[in-house]
């Protein structure tokens, strides 16, 4: 049976009112984890107000 195991990557949005996303700095980010093995899941974010998002969140796996 395969085992996996799991990680979560909590990306801070930033802007005066939130929401704003640094494209090429998630990117890098997306990428480091894809170099150490781990394969992306799902990504979401999270609200903060008037469809303004607080966090963007990834989740990763890969086998142990």
């Amino acid at each position: 049976m395969e085992k996996w195991e799991y990680k979560t990557l909590t990306y801070k949005t930033g802007g005066f009112l939130g929401g704003k996303l640094d494209p090429e700095e998630f990117e890098g980010l997306l990428n480091e984890y894809g170099t150490e093995g781990w394969e992306l899941v799902s990504c979401f974010d999270t609200s903060k107000s008037q469809g303004q998002s607080r966090d963007v969140i990834a989740i990763f796996k890969r086998r142990q």
